[in-house]
C-alpha cells in the first residue's frame, strides 16, 4: 500500500456514519447550486441547470446528507450515450465544513458501484484544469482503488472556450475499471 492509499483509507475511516450517500432528487438542486457557488473553484452553473441535473440524471449522481438531511456534497454525472460504459462525472463539490475527511472520494466510489451494478461500468471519465491538485489526486486515488490505469488528454483547450480565459479541460479516462 502507497503512503496515498494509506492516507486515503484514513479519510475514509474519519467520515461520521451520520453521512449517508444517495441520488439527488430536484429539491436537492438549489443546495448542488450553493455548493457549486460556494466551491471557489468550480465553473457554476445556472440554478436551472442544478434542477435539472437532479431530475434527468439522478441515477447518475450522487448527494451526501449529514444527520439532519441536509446536502453536504454531491457528484454529478452522465453516461456518455456513444460510450454506455462510461461514466462521465462533471462536478464534485463538499461543503467546506466537511471537506479533508474523504467525502469526495467515498461518493465518488458509491457513485461508481451503483452505476456499475444498475448499468455495467467499465470506465470512468472527469476533465480537470491544470493545477487543480484536489481533483487530479482525488482521481488518481480513485483509479488506485480500481485497480485502473489513467490516460490523460486535453479535452477542450483555452482557444476553444467563447466566453473568456478559461484552462484547458484535461481529459481523464480511468479504466477499465477491476474492482
Amino acid at each position: 500500500m502507497t503512503a496515498a492509499q494509506a492516507d486515503l483509507r484514513t479519510d475514509l475511516s474519519e467520515i461520521p456514519d451520520a453521512v449517508s450517500i444517495d441520488r439527488p432528487s430536484v429539491a436537492d438542486g438549489a443546495a448542488l447550486w450553493r455548493l457549486a457557488k460556494d466551491s471557489g473553484t468550480l465553473d457554476v452553473n445556472s440554478s436551472y441547470s442544478y434542477l435539472l441535473w437532479c431530475r434527468d440524471f439522478a441515477a447518475t449522481s450522487a448527494v451526501a446528507r449529514d444527520a439532519d438531511g441536509e446536502v453536504v456534497g454531491f457528484v454529478t454525472g452522465y453516461v456518455r450515450p456513444d460510450r454506455p460504459h462510461t461514466l462521465l462525472v462533471w462536478q464534485v463539490a463538499v461543503d467546506a465544513a466537511h471537506r479533508g475527511r474523504g467525502l469526495a472520494a467515498r461518493m465518488l466510489d458509491a457513485l461508481a458501484a451503483r452505476v456499475a451494478a444498475e448499468r455495467g461500468l467499465t470506465t470512468l471519465e472527469t476533465t480537470v484544469t491544470p493545477g487543480n491538485t484536489a481533483s487530479e489526486r482525488l482521481f488518481a486515488s480513485f483509479a488506485a482503488r480500481h485497480g485502473a490505469p489513467v490516460e490523460r488528454e486535453v479535452l477542450f483547450g483555452t482557444e476553444q472556450f467563447p466566453d473568456g480565459p478559461h484552462d484547458p479541460e484535461v481529459l481523464h479516462r480511468i479504466g477499465p475499471l477491476t474492482r
